[in-house]
């Protein structure tokens, strides 16, 4: 997380554009200490976004100033993520002697053996994950591609609301950064520690599996808030705003 932030304090304001609402955080960063400066949610009209993807672009940008409008920010860069379900990750060896350019330019190379879109239509970016463990002299590399329209259509969504994208993440990835944050509060010790999130979204539920703070395993259901309240509602005859009511009191 503290890549978001320079050496100095520093703020980043980050968005997160779900199938129902748009939430907006800014948090700011003095050494290793952080701090919510601001949050706002806004309702998002029903078709804007669906499961994660963005439809109407006029409408999400009209939610997105409204929000911050409400934060009263002065912020005009932020982070936004895309979902896990619109991204290809691969974890390839590559030569560690290579510089980070020539990783980049190999990958460009290799990249068509791992990403079934042609390479035009497609944001790519890597990572090295560290020394490879099984062969000396080589490292791992997690390599993420998805196709550039889901990236530029929230750089958009961003843009009509007055903002810039300083970074586009992969959602599972943000929240694996996030835990790094909350790994202390675990009882125990730390190497080997194995830990289970979920998230429950308005239509969508992501379980990620987490061993030495890296995601193992992530898998995302087509089954939400919004589908449970429907279930209560029908199940024990109450109406919506009762059923959300019992969901959030048991």
């Amino acid at each position: 997380m503290s890549r978001l932030f320079g050496k100095k304090a520093n703020t980043v304001l980050g968005v997160d554009i779900s199938s129902t609402s748009i939430k907006l955080l800014e948090l700011s960063c003095s050494g290793t200490r952080y701090r919510v400066e601001a949050y706002a949610v806004e309702p998002l009209p029903p078709g804007a976004v669906v499961e994660k993807n963005i439809v109407q672009l006029e409408a999400v940008g009209e939610v997105l100033s409204r929000v911050i409008a409400r934060t009263k920010t002065g912020l005009k860069s932020a982070a936004v993520a895309v979902a896990g379900s619109a991204v290809i990750t691969k974890t390839i060896e590559m030569d560690a002697q290579l510089s980070e350019d020539e990783l980049e330019n190999q990958l460009h190379i290799e990249a068509d053996l791992y990403i079934p879109y042609p390479l035009e239509e497609v944001a790519l970016d890597f990572e090295v994950q560290g020394p490879s463990e099984r062969n000396p002299g080589r490292v791992e590399v997690l390599l993420a591609a998805c196709r550039k329209e889901n990236v530029e259509i929230r750089e958009a969504a961003l843009a009509l609301a007055g903002l810039t994208a300083k970074v586009v993440d992969v959602e599972a990835y943000a929240l694996e950064r996030a835990c790094e944050l909350l790994q202390s509060q675990f009882d125990g010790s730390q190497d080997g520690l194995t830990v289970a999130v979920v998230d429950v979204g308005a239509t969508t539920t992501t379980l990620s599996i987490l061993r030495d703070g890296r995601t193992i395993y992530s898998r995302e259901q087509l089954f939400g808030g919004l589908q449970l309240t429907e279930e209560i509602q029908r199940r024990y005859g109450l109406s919506w705003e009762e059923a959300g009511l019992a969901i959030k009191k048991g």
